[in-house]
């Protein structure tokens, strides 16, 4: 198939490419460019493709498990066909560097093949008194995926995947400021899926509650703000439609003070700053034992001091901008109450002039636990650097967030992390290491972090509803 990334954007309904009267500009957030206009979907249009998502659920869910591995598997050889081009596409939209576009368009065809290989569970349970209880797992109807704009592509596929190898249909709505990957993914596998089986839509912020609140919809997966994981739960709760949500985060990572210094301060820089810190599982509260805390500030500082921050498609960049302006005014002002609080700087703090949405790595010197960098999730590259001096102490400070998403702990001593790792109050704690995540691994928040989960057969089971069927049967004797 031949596909021209960077031109020509279509959405995909019923198996058709569709385009909107009304259109949208989607910005290089390293350039502030106009990159492309974008669909700008009609409530007619999003009608239509639930319609033919709807229409599509009977046939899709009843062929067998086999051809829907079977399409899964070719999406995937398609996409690795494709992928130098959508590395491209990405970076222009999101603003990552190129290697790092480069690993989310292969994250993508891992999950999609991972997927692929798996199948649905039958539980049988006799029990002795002439009934034979099996229990399917089927599919729950029309999808409403919505991913986000940090990871647009990867957050699109942990939905697509799971959503259709279940015997579900799709309709995907992607961030409004990164919607050209997921066009184009709808495009690159038009001819792979029957029609309705897969719709790909984009629209500005009238969208997002259309599709939510439409009575069409039978469950809900996004990925996004917690603030806006509230509004989405609400307006699924009025037919009670399924949600996954996987939202917010405010990870800490505990560094105790027998490791090496250097190497765990170079780790720790990447888990807190790749992608520009704009990730939920991105390290935001950095915890050092008091007793290496300048040390460690120093090692943090030198490795920053190495990274280019600048426009991705640049070689040698290692950060790339603020996705979008919003966020970088967010940002910005994050920065400017550490300057009005009087919060001592270790790196970056000053924002620089010109075009671009560019944020230097930015390191606060132990703020109060009360401060705003703190306590919200900045999402930008802006990390504050906190003392401890006990274990106690230290897991109290951790866990004193709404959040529960993921966190780390850094130790020679593996049975002594492992004990702090299980007082942490989130779904997944990485010891000596971090952000190694795998299709086969489930992913999920606690308290305000999500709800339900993603990847692995927990993941797949999240969209399936369980169906018991009990047959009389013959008594031993």
């Amino acid at each position: 198939m031949q596909l021209n990334p960077d031109s020509h954007y279509t959405m995909t309904l019923n198996g058709r490419a569709e385009v909107s009267p009304q259109t949208f500009d989607v910005l290089n957030p390293a350039t502030e460019e106009r990159i492309a206009a974008a669909p700008d979907a009609s409530l007619d249009q999003l009608n239509a493709a639930i319609a033919a998502a709807r229409a599509a659920f009977g046939p899709w869910r009843s062929r067998p498990i086999g051809e829907r591995q079977a399409a899964l598997r070719a999406m995937a050889e398609r996409l690795a066909q494709h992928a130098d081009g959508f590395m491209r596409l990405l970076t222009r939209e999101q603003g990552k560097p190129h290697a790092d576009a480069r690993a989310e368009v292969g994250r993508c065809v891992t999950w999609l093949r991972a997927f692929a290989a798996r199948d649905l569970p039958v539980e049988r349970h006799d029990d002795g008194a002439g009934h034979l209880f099996e229990t399917r797992r089927v599919p729950i109807g029309v999808v409403a995926a919505i991913a986000p704009w940090n990871f647009p592509m990867t957050l699109a596929i942990w939905k697509i995947a799971p959503a259709l190898l279940a015997g579900n249909t799709v309709v995907l709505k992607p961030s409004p400021y990164t919607p050209l990957t997921s066009l184009k993914m709808g495009e690159l596998f038009r001819d792979l899926l029957p029609p309705g089986v897969l719709n790909v839509i984009s629209g500005g912020d009238r969208l997002g509650p259309w599709l939510t609140e439409h009575p069409g919809i039978d469950k809900i997966a996004f990925t996004g703000s917690t603030a806006t994981g509230r509004r989405v739960m609400q307006s699924a709760s009025g037919r009670l439609k399924r949600v996954t949500l996987e939202l917010g985060g405010n990870d800490a990572a505990i560094v105790l003070p027998d490791v090496d210094v250097k190497e765990t301060a170079a780790r720790l820089f990447w888990g807190a700053f790749r992608n520009s810190s704009q990730y939920c599982l991105a390290t935001k509260r950095l915890y050092v034992h008091e007793s290496i805390y300048d040390a460690f500030a120093d090692a943090l500082a030198g490795v920053a001091a190495g990274v280019v921050v600048g426009d991705g498609s640049q070689p040698g960049t290692g950060l790339g901008p603020i996705q979008n302006r919003a966020q970088f005014e967010r940002v910005k002002d994050l920065i400017a109450d550490a300057h009005r609080t009087g919060v001592r700087f270790l790196t970056g703090g000053e924002v620089p002039e010109g075009k671009g949405y560019f944020v230097p790595v930015t390191i606060l010197d132990n703020p109060p636990d009360d401060a705003r960098s703190v306590v919200e999730e900045a999402f930008g590259p802006v990390l504050p650097l906190l003392k401890y001096r006990d274990i106690d102490e230290v897991v109290r400070r951790a866990n004193d967030t709404e959040y529960g998403l993921g966190g780390s702990v850094w130790s020679r001593d593996v049975g002594l992390a492992q004990s702090i790792a299980r007082r942490l109050e989130t779904g997944t704690v990485w010891i000596n290491h971090i952000h190694v995540m795998s299709p086969d691994v489930p992913f999920g928040g606690h308290k305000q972090s999500g709800v339900g989960v993603e990847n692995a057969l927990d993941g797949l089971l999240e969209y399936t509803n369980a169906q018991t069927v009990s047959v009389p049967v013959p008594v031993s004797r």
